[in-house]
This record gives structure tokens, sequence and C-alpha cells, in this order.
């Protein structure tokens, strides 16, 4: 039984899934590990692809993370209505690589990649002097480790 349109079944949520854990898994494998067939898989990729669902696939390179070695996470609180205005800025801006929404107490996320420190501190002064940011909080990125595949 197929979802309906803006819809994802369990099916369309476990092959995402497997995709986030391996971005260039083949087919035939994703088609085991979600249990389903081949042609299945694939049919459900090219909808999920044609209907916005998956947006894109990525690759991080040595060379991303060598160029930019500097990384952090910034979380913002805004005050206000102003999160789409600095959403906007903060994708101005080229140190910025990625910029999330989020719940809880911070409303945005800001993945920020830049060569020294010195750099990165005066992201976050740019970032902190918008207007409507009101606190922030960002934490270094020391390593990144792979989801171990099952």
């Amino acid at each position: 039984m197929a979802a309906g349109m803006g819809e994802l079944d369990d099916t369309d949520q476990r092959l995402i899934a497997e995709l986030r854990r391996d971005g260039r898994a083949a087919v035939t494998d994703l088609a085991e590990r979600v249990g389903v067939a081949r042609a299945t898989v694939q049919a459900r990729l090219d909808r999920l692809i044609r209907r916005g669902e998956i947006m894109g696939f990525t690759v991080q390179t040595r060379g991303d993370v060598t160029a930019m070695p500097v990384r952090g996470l910034m979380m913002i609180a805004i005050e206000g209505r102003g999160a789409e205005r600095i959403t906007a800025r903060l994708g101005g801006m080229p140190e910025v690589q990625a910029v999330h929404s989020t719940n809880g107490r911070w409303d945005l996320i800001a993945e920020i990649g830049t060569r020294t420190l010195e750099e990165l501190d005066a992201v976050l002064v740019r970032i902190r002097a918008l207007e409507g940011v009101t606190v922030s909080e960002t934490n270094l990125l020391l390593a990144t480790k792979k989801a171990v595949r099952r």
C-alpha cells in the first residue's frame, strides 16, 4: 500500500533512514536492508526525488574538512518573529554551511566552517550583532565519526 501525496509510509521512512546511514548504498543493498524488492526501492527513490522529499545527495570530502578545519555549531535564540530574516542573513554568509530550524530552547542552529579560530570568532561576532539575535551558544566540532553500518 503506497503512501498518499505528502505522506511517507514506514517503507519510505526506513529507506530514507538507510540512505542517511549510507548515501552511496546500492539499490540492491537498500532493498535487502528495507526488506522489499529492488524494483520497489528504485520506484520509491524516483518518487521521493520527484516529489522533493529527497532533495539531493551530498558527499563530504577530506578537502571540504581541511579547507575549513575549524567547525562549529551555533545555537541561536531569536526574539519575536525574525527567524526567516535571520535565516536569510545567515544563508548569505559564506562561512555558514547550513541553517536548521529547531524546537526547544534554540530557534536556529547554524553550521559554521572557517580556516582559523580568529575567523570563527569574527563570524560569531557578526551573527551575534544581527538584530533579533538575543542569545547564542557555540560548540566546536572536534571530530566527526560516521555511523556504523549494520
